[in-house]
């Protein structure tokens, strides 16, 4: 057989799998491991084509309301595809077949891929989960939240330090906190040829090393069902910037009540089943709650993630805004905390922001630290939005 050939019957077996059972005829029927592979896909996707009263007809396959059955074919997709393709078609399964119920089932939940799809939806059952269940649920939380953990808590505690560091710099430092690199850059117009040094006219150095807090985080976070993500995001982030003795780090989670969760961010689950995803949004009432646990406003970030879809009293919200930045706060709004890509939020309140001198852009896990060491540093964070944006993020 040649090359031709097998590319050939490597495209035709694909094809198959793509169009499912209708397609036998054509192109054959799935057999072996194809077949397991089809078979696992038509219970998820192969429906009929509608009823007679015009909505779609009843599936021709499908996971029915078995825990047990629907765990078998938890454990077959994992076997037959790759963790990416896993996690969509639970998602998938999640919405397609409303799964949402056997998800409060400990044997359903011991079989499941942990993803951070996954923690959002047990998130938003939390309150209605058994307790036979909670424990179930929690290790899927721990697993994700330590992955999540391992990911950014480096990158953001060294963004960070380097932030507060670089923000202390003082014009007289002693021998040992002086900054050489930055000291040669300052003074290279005293540059001596003939004896090839430069003359450190002025010295840059790092302020002492101090176990004071240097700022303060407010961190206030919108929990309607649409944010899941983010929340999840939001609430690992939290748990790491409390972790820096430099910083004082204050958590809010808002709909249309608000929750305060600093006092559990020792423990970023224990956080995260703090949250009640779904719910109205009253971002006014939220800033408003904030704004009490501003006391040092030039020493203070206040990071608003939220879609801006507003249910609460509009103008009092851009109020709000505008009197922190006014009074030298560093606002900071986010319409999105995740790797999700562009979100859809309220345009008009995004906009309104920007007239105040705060841009509002969605961002990646992986640009949030850098976000933060700009914010810690002053730095003019509409430029960052822009380079963000063209990154990505």
């Amino acid at each position: 057989m040649s090359g031709d050939d097998d590319v050939t019957r490597e495209r035709l077996r694909r094809w198959r799998l793509v169009l499912g059972g209708p397609a036998d005829e054509a192109l054959g029927r799935a057999e072996g491991r194809d077949g397991a592979m089809d078979a696992a896909l038509a219970a998820l996707y192969d429906a009929g084509e509608g009823g007679a009263d015009g909505k779609p007809a009843r599936r021709s396959a499908g996971l029915g309301g078995s825990a047990p059955k629907v765990a078998r074919w938890l454990g077959d997709i994992r076997e037959y595809f790759p963790g990416t393709v896993v996690q969509v078609m639970q998602a998938d399964a999640i919405e397609r077949l409303d799964l949402t119920r056997l998800l409060l089932e400990p044997e359903m939940l011991a079989a499941v891929e942990p993803d951070i799809h996954l923690v959002g939806t047990l998130l938003s059952l939390n309150r209605v989960m058994p307790d036979a269940t909670r424990e179930a649920a929690r290790q899927v939380v721990r697993t994700v939240v330590e992955e999540l953990e391992r990911r950014i808590a480096q990158q953001t505690r060294a963004a960070v330090t380097g932030a507060l560091n670089r923000a202390a710099r003082i014009s007289r430092p002693r021998h040992a906190d002086i900054d050489w690199d930055r000291t040669i850059r300052a003074n290279l117009k005293h540059y001596l040829a003939e004896h090839r040094t430069v003359i450190p006219e002025r010295l840059v150095g790092y302020g002492r090393r101090s176990t004071a807090v240097q700022r303060d985080v407010v961190l206030c976070v919108d929990q309607s069902g649409s944010m899941a993500a983010s929340v999840v995001f939001s609430g690992v982030f939290a748990a790491v910037l409390a972790s820096l003795r430099s910083l004082r780090t204050s958590l809010v989670v808002f709909d249309t009540a608000v929750v305060d969760l600093t006092d559990q961010l020792a423990d970023p689950v224990e956080v995260l089943f703090g949250t009640q995803l779904g719910g109205g949004t009253d971002i006014n009432r939220a800033i408003a709650y904030s704004q009490q646990l501003i006391t040092r406003p030039r020493d203070s970030i206040f990071v608003l993630i939220s879609d801006l879809y507003e249910g609460g009293v509009r103008e009092e919200m851009l109020r709000r805004v505008a009197e922190m930045t006014a009074a030298g706060v560093q606002v900071v709004v986010l319409l999105a905390l995740s790797d999700e890509g562009a979100p859809a939020y309220d345009h008009e309140n995004a906009a309104a922001l920007a007239a105040l001198g705060v841009p509002a852009f969605a961002c990646t896990p992986d640009v949030f630290p850098d976000l933060m060491a700009a914010a810690i540093e002053r730095r003019d964070l509409r430029a960052f939005a822009e380079r963000a944006t063209a990154a990505g993020g």
